[in-house]
C-alpha cells in the first residue's frame, strides 16, 4: 500500500501478527516494523508482512545503525536495509541516538551517548552518510537512559537541534522517553519540550512504562526507577504530553508501541484508541489555533 503514513498506528509485534492477518482491523492507520526483525529471513513472517502491506502504509524503524558509534558503518548492512526501507514504501528511515555495537559486535541494548561538540560532529557524519546510501531521509530518536556518560557540553534538547539541523534530517520524537528521562533525573519535561527541535519531528512514539525498586538492579540501592519496559498501558500524564506536543507541530504519524505484557488484540486497539482521541483533540486546537493567527 502506498501513501504518506498519517494518523496513530501500532509497532507490528509478532506476538500479534495472526490476529491482525485475521481481522485486518480499520482502527490501525499504519503499522511500523524493525527491518533488523526480516532481513535475510525467509518464511512465515516476510510472507506475513507482504500481505500486511497490501492492507497498511510501513515506516521503518531499527535497531542496530548506532548513530553514535565509532565503527564504520556497514556498506553491507546498508545496502541490504536500504532494499528494504525502499521495497516496504517506507518515506523516512528512523534509528536511535545511541551506540549500540563495539568492534562489529551487536549488543543489542540502546547505550547513551555524550551531549557534546565532538559527538554531534561524529553523529552528524553517520547520519548524513546513513541518507545518502538509504535513499531515504531519516529520522533520529531520543532515548531512555538511565545514566549520562561524562560532564554534558550541552542539554539534549540542544544536542537533538544540533543533530537535526547538521544532518539535515527530521526527529521521531518519543515522548515516553522524555518523560522517564524527567522523572529519573527530576526535570521539567515541559521546559524540555520548549528547548527541542519541534519544528524537525516527523514523527511520535508514546508507550508505556514500569517502575521498579533501584534495590532489584544494585545491591543496598534505595529509591525508585522508571524503566521505558513497553509493556503497560500509556499513562495521563504521558498522554497530555503528546497533546501539548502536537498542538505545536500539528498532525504527524502518531505510533503505540507495546513489547511485552500482551493480552489480546482487543485489549491493543482499545490503548490505540485512547491515543487516538488525544490526537484528534490536540490536532484540531492547533488548527484553529492556527486559523485564528492568519
Amino acid at each position: 500500500m502506498t501513501g504518506r503514513p498519517s494518523g496513530v498506528g501500532l509497532g507490528l509485534r509478532w506476538e500479534f501478527i495472526d490476529a491482525l492477518l485475521e481481522r485486518l482491523p480499520g482502527e490501525i492507520d499504519f503499522l511500523e516494523v524493525s527491518p533488523e526483525n526480516y532481513l535475510r529471513r525467509g518464511g512465515y513472517f516476510p510472507a506475513a508482512l507482504e500481505r500486511l502491506r497490501g492492507r497498511y502504509p510501513v515506516i521503518t524503524h531499527g535497531l542496530t545503525m548506532s548513530l553514535g558509534g565509532v565503527a564504520p558503518l556497514g556498506a553491507g548492512y546498508l545496502r541490504e536495509l536500504g532494499a528494504f526501507v525502499r521495497e516496504v514504501g517506507s518515506p523516512w528511515h528512523s534509528d536511535h541516538l545511541c551506540f549500540g555495537s563495539v568492534s562489529g559486535a551487536v549488543m543489542h541494548e540502546l547505550l547513551p551517548i555524550a551531549f557534546d561538540e565532538a559527538t554531534v560532529a561524529r553523529v552528524v557524519d553517520r547520519v548524513r552518510a546513513a541518507q545518502d546510501a538509504l535513499g531515504v531521509p531519516m529520522a533520529v530518536e531520543n532515548i531512555s537512559f538511565y545514566l549520562h556518560p561524562g560532564a554534558r557540553g550541552m542539554s539534549e534538547p540542544e544536542f537533538l537541534s544540533r543533530v537535526c539541523e547538521g544532518a539535515d534530517c527530521g526527529l521521531l520524537l518519543d515522548v515516553n522517553n522524555a518523560y522517564v528521562n524527567a522523572q529519573n533525573f527530576a526535570f521539567d519535561v515541559t521546559e524540555w519540550m520548549r528547548a527541542a527541535p519541534l519544528g524537525r519531528v516527523v514523527q511520535l512514539h508514546v508507550a508505556g512504562h514500569e517502575w521498579f525498586d533501584e534495590a532489584d538492579f544494585v545491591d543496598g540501592a534505595k529509591g525508585r526507577i522508571i524503566l521505558d519496559t513497553h509493556g503497560a498501558d500509556v499513562i495521563d500524564p504521558v498522554l497530555a504530553l503528546l497533546a501539548d506536543v502536537l498542538r505545536v507541530t500539528g498532525p504527524v504519524p502518531v505510533l503505540l508501541e507495546r513489547d511485552q505484557n500482551f493480552s489480546d488484540l482487543d485489549a491493543l486497539l482499545a490503548e490505540v484508541a485512547r491515543v487516538r482521541a488525544v490526537v484528534s483533540a490536540a490536532t484540531e486546537e492547533h488548527a484553529a489555533l492556527a486559523e485564528i493567527s492568519q
